[in-house]
């Protein structure tokens, strides 16, 4: 007889464990954005390739490695590569001067505006979000990693400058989708939970 009982639980147990489990894959899918999706699914179809480089003659040959400067192959690089070749500085030297050039021109927008708009995301959006590409492009070019602690130094100035003083928003309820992940998930682990337990008790008292 219990032998009866036990073959009859197991199909219960295993569908409310696909059930449970098909309800936690659902929900945790809207806790994704969709552009998140599409982003991962062009990231996951796109092969990467190779940054391809162009070496350039220093004005003075005897200064660095062998006379030459490697710079990206793209077309805003030459722009920047030719100032440090010019001026016979070497990568790192030439790319504090470029970012500082960068953060010149961050700082030159924020003062044409009022104090009270630094606060606006509206307003400085478009300076911060220029600052932000001038310097990853001058390190593209310049064959240098970004983010670096030059570059995070200089955020770290900004955000003191400019933006200590504006004000953090208040603490609001998380998304009704987050909600439903918190909620489902111990929901659904009690019954199976609950099925384990049945089934290892009476596979002991069928064993005993």
């Amino acid at each position: 007889m219990a032998h009866v009982s036990i073959s009859a639980s197991k199909p219960v147990g295993n569908l409310l464990f696909w059930v449970c489990l098909c309800l936690m894959v659902s929900t945790l899918q809207t806790l994704v954005p969709n552009e998140q999706r599409q982003t991962v699914r062009q990231t996951a179809s796109t092969m990467p390739t190779q940054v391809q480089t162009t070496a350039y003659t220093r004005a003075d040959p005897a200064y660095g490695d062998g006379g030459t400067f490697g710079c990206a192959n793209m077309s805003i690089c030459d722009t920047y590569c030719i100032v440090c070749v010019n001026n016979s500085l070497r990568t790192q030297e030439c790319y504090e001067v470029l970012v500082h050039w960068c953060k010149y021109n961050f700082d030159d927008a924020m003062g044409s505006m009022n104090s009270t708009d630094w606060c606006s995301l509206e307003k400085i959006k478009s300076a911060y979000n220029n600052f932000t590409v001038c310097t990853e492009s001058v390190a593209d070019c310049l064959l240098i990693p970004w983010p670096n602690q030059l570059v995070e130094h200089i955020f770290v100035n900004i955000h003191t400058i400019y933006f200590q003083e504006c004000p953090t928003e208040a603490l609001k309820d998380p998304p009704s989708s987050i909600i439903l992940a918190l909620v489902m998930t111990p929901i659904c682990l009690i019954p199976v939970m609950v099925v384990l337990v049945v089934l290892k008790t009476k596979n002991g008292d069928r064993g005993s």
